[in-house]
């Protein structure tokens, strides 16, 4: 009897083993370094000057951050042939809204920006003692004129860093290494880290598999 005990223990213990190894490992592939996008206009949409403002909420003009943010922005925008003019009045008007917050994360489920996240658990993901964050990153693109919006572009990534600063460098690169994105309206962009630079380089930007 204390032999089949024995075993029986032993089983347990490597079926709880298998089960953590197995979570470790989808949440490694989720943390990767790797950004999912998700785009809701069509490219063609952008057919106007390349100049824009930005449109900042107060909460944003509050945020002692938020100009560094602007400045990467910025930055990456000019590469793509866009000004950010104030001597007259801009083309677009450029919506900007990003955020960071516990991960909500099952066995399976991959980063992405289109709502459709896989399976997911009621609480917070901590492995191991490390909680898991949720990164997210959207871009709109408004005409002054008319109002319409004419192109949406948002990246998510996750990671076990709170800061939206640190992550915010990889969503922007991400969300703009195709400009505009054309169809299909998924993909995933892997990137690695540039010792030169403050943005991370991108390896590969592959259409998303759903």
């Amino acid at each position: 009897m204390e032999a089949v005990k024995a075993v029986k223990a032993v089983n347990a213990m490597k079926a709880t083993l298998v089960c953590t190894a197995l979570a470790a490992a989808t949440l490694a592939g989720c943390t990767g370094m790797h950004a999912d996008v998700h785009t809701a206009t069509p490219a063609a949409a952008l057919a106007g000057e390349r100049t824009y403002t930005f449109a900042r909420l107060p909460m944003q003009e509050a945020r002692a951050d938020h100009a560094q943010f602007e400045t990467v922005l910025r930055d990456e925008l000019t590469k793509q042939g866009f000004a950010d003019t104030t001597e007259r009045p801009a083309h677009y008007v450029l919506s900007v809204g990003y955020e960071t917050r516990p991960a909500q994360i099952g066995v399976g489920v991959s980063d992405c920006a289109s709502g459709n996240c896989g399976p997911q658990t009621d609480a917070s993901v901590s492995l191991f003692g490390a909680r898991v964050y949720r990164h997210t990153l959207t871009l709109r693109f408004f005409e002054r004129v008319s109002g319409r919006e004419v192109y949406k572009v948002s990246a998510a990534s996750t990671d076990r860093d709170a800061d939206p600063l640190h992550a915010t460098p990889a969503l922007i690169r991400s969300a703009l290494v195709q400009f505009p994105f054309d169809a299909p309206t998924d993909w995933r962009v892997k990137l690695r880290p540039n010792p030169e630079g403050s943005l991370p380089d991108v390896v590969s930007v592959m259409p998303l598999q759903r």
